[in-house]
């Protein structure tokens, strides 16, 4: 080892790590040398590597201005698709009501509140299995498929699970944007980056660059209160996918991070700019700061499995806060051009946190308990007049809170603190049971809207249990309400096709029933529309009240219930859906579904869509899964 020239390299080489944007050429290096060497070939070495680490650290730098335009994409054919649906909407405003359209319509189309334990159609005929079916198999049209519609159902269409570990596979289009995501991360880490092992380093450097990078788009897609919502109309729990794609990239990204520093250190670095052996390496200053950031995103990734999730809630949501902050401190320390990514992510952890969910997004409310009749189910509701929105142009986002209503289809996080000193550290979220309040007829009435909110919690451990539990001592408890959160995407869907369907099961059945529950009324959401039906699981049957189903009948919606699957059977919605997109067809009608429910049921229903689809069937289809 050359002890006259370690020094100055190595300290070149520290100084040069606190700079990001790289120099025209490897000649352009300015070279300062305290302690001069006559060894040139050292000097070019240094020179060079030093470049090939700024320089990949310039390319690098432009992966935000790449998402930034992905992002404008989505945007644009956001608001062109709800700008198309307001005007298909519009246009029908002078269509025939609901109730006039209906006695126009076949049997299917009419106003009949429950039907037995099978679909319509003769099940002989419908008896499909389309866990067992070819990838889009059906019985083909002639004349009716084209290029456009079959790559349309391949994208809407979900493969079976991952064998033996029974994973659940996304759809197509999903599946293909993270693949494209993965792809670009990439490219970014190849894309002119040296392999030869003398330059390793360089290359070791980059992974850490890609990991950096990534850090404010993994914050800001698990924030509850975020901007993509608003441009692209996905929800935050429909972008949650993304956010664990991210994350887990990250994680393998701070893992090759460290290896390849490792490696650089024991196999490619030369002797003449060693100091010390491998255990000097890693009990380095910034090293340590390292390895603290690795592994608490290692642990964040670890508890935010979907078993760990399921098993461990309460510890899920405590360690997510914790280790992410640890984190964060570490890797501020740790790498010094990291600090203005960190920072970014702080303020939108913090914004997200602090600011909206627990102040412009929070209310606090005495809620009444009720335990329903199977014992593990209770009913938690509140009810109060709502408060009158100032007429500017920030309203909407700095009043929107629970207080001032809410949509179809949205959920609230709840806090009980007086359930003990954990729980009152603790969110957690559960869909809106009942509908929103009705504002419109009240303001024509001259009277001040109110709301009544209900939501359905069916106990299990943790929480759940605690408040079951406490629900049978007291009739009532305090209530902090974080809220509301979703997307109109899927209402403004609906509005815009011609024919509707709802689909529900399991703990969504009450869903669909709200989901009628405009600002107005059940004829102003749905009239003007072919084909009216609703689905779900009769196990809760008895949770919805009568004079609701009488309400959907009158309107000339059509309700099928089945019996509970263990009794009857999982209904035949592949067959259901595969006969009403044929009808549409025929009439050259557009059909809108949301279905919400198991990963089964969710599958069957996009599945069936996509062989419509395909088929030359207008078909647009929302699945609402809920589950965080």
């Amino acid at each position: 080892m050359d002890e006259t020239a370690t020094p100055w390299a190595r300290d070149l080489l520290r100084t040069s790590l606190r700079y990001a944007k790289s120099p025209p050429s490897p000649g352009a290096v300015e070279v300062v040398i305290t302690d001069f060497t006559d060894d040139p070939d050292k000097v070019e070495y240094v020179r060079i590597l030093i470049y090939h680490i700024l320089h990949g650290r310039d390319i690098v730098a432009c992966y935000n201005l790449v998402l930034a335009v992905v992002l404008a994409g989505f945007t644009v054919r956001h608001f062109v698709t709800k700008r198309r649906d307001q005007a298909g909407w519009n246009g029908r405003a002078h269509a025939p009501s609901s109730s006039e359209r209906a006695r126009k319509l076949p049997s299917s189309s009419s106003s009949t509140t429950l039907q037995g334990t099978r679909s319509p159609r003769d099940s002989a005929k419908l008896d499909v299995d389309l866990e067992r079916q070819p990838l889009l198999a059906s019985t083909a049209r002639p004349g009716h498929r084209s290029l456009s519609s079959t790559i349309q159902a391949w994208l809407m269409y979900q493969p079976r699970p991952v064998p033996f570990v029974n994973r659940t596979l996304p759809p197509n289009e999903t599946s293909l944007f993270v693949l494209a995501y993965i792809a670009l991360n990439v490219f970014f880490q190849f894309f002119q980056s040296p392999l030869e092992p003398k330059y390793f380093f360089a290359f070791a450097d980059r992974i850490g660059y890609v990991f950096i990078v990534n850090l404010p788009l993994l914050y800001l897609l698990a924030a509850k209160n975020q901007p993509l919502s608003f441009l692209t109309g996905y929800s935050y729990e429909s972008l949650n996918i993304f956010h664990r794609r991210v994350g887990e990239l990250m994680c393998f990204a701070a893992f090759a991070h460290t290896a390849a520093f490792v490696a650089w250190q024991v196999w490619c670095c030369p002797t003449w700019l060693l100091v010390g052996g491998l255990w000097d390496f890693l009990i380095e200053q910034r090293n340590l700061l390292g390895m603290g950031s690795l592994v608490a995103y290692e642990l964040l990734y670890a508890t935010s499995l979907a078993s760990f999730r399921a098993r461990c809630y309460e510890l899920f949501l405590a360690s997510h806060v914790i280790l992410q902050v640890a984190a964060l401190a570490f890797l501020y320390l740790h790498f010094f051009t990291s600090r203005p990514y960190v920072l970014v992510s702080l303020a939108i952890f913090l914004i997200d946190r602090l600011v909206w969910r627990l102040s412009l997004k929070s209310e606090s409310f005495t809620a009444d308990l009720e335990v329903l009749e199977d014992g593990q189910t209770l009913l938690l509701s509140a009810n109060w007049s709502m408060l009158h929105q100032p007429d500017q142009p920030l309203s909407p986002w700095l009043l929107h809170s629970i207080r001032h209503g809410w949509k179809p289809m949205d959920h609230v996080f709840i806090t009980i603190p007086s359930l003990g000193r954990t729980h009152s550290l603790q969110t957690h979220p559960f869909t809106i049971a009942s509908a929103p309040p009705r504002c419109h007829d009240a303001h024509e009435a001259g009277t001040p809207p109110h709301a009544w909110l209900s939501l359905l919690i069916r106990a299990r451990d943790g929480f759940t249990r605690d408040l079951l539990q406490h629900s049978r001592s007291y009739s009532s408890v305090p209530v902090r309400i974080d809220g509301p959160y979703g997307s109109p995407g899927a209402l403004e869907m609906l509005r815009a096709c011609d024919s509707t369907v709802l689909i529900a099961g399991g703990r969504a059945s009450p869903w669909c029933f709200r989901l009628p529950g405009l600002s107005h009324n059940i004829g102003h959401l749905l009239s003007r529309r072919a084909d009216k039906i609703y689905t779900c699981c009769g196990r809760h049957l008895s949770w919805l009240p009568q004079e609701r189903l009488d309400e959907l009948a009158e309107a000339g919606i059509h309700v099928t219930i089945p019996g509970p699957t263990a009794e009857a059977g999982r209904p035949d919605i592949a067959g259901y859906l595969t006969e009403l997109s044929a009808r549409t067809q025929t009439r050259k009608q557009e059909l809108g579904i949301v279905v919400s429910g198991p990963d089964n049921l969710n599958r069957a229903a996009r599945n069936a869509c996509a062989l419509a689809v395909k088929e030359g069937a207008k078909v647009r289809l929302s699945v609402e899964k809920f589950g965080w």
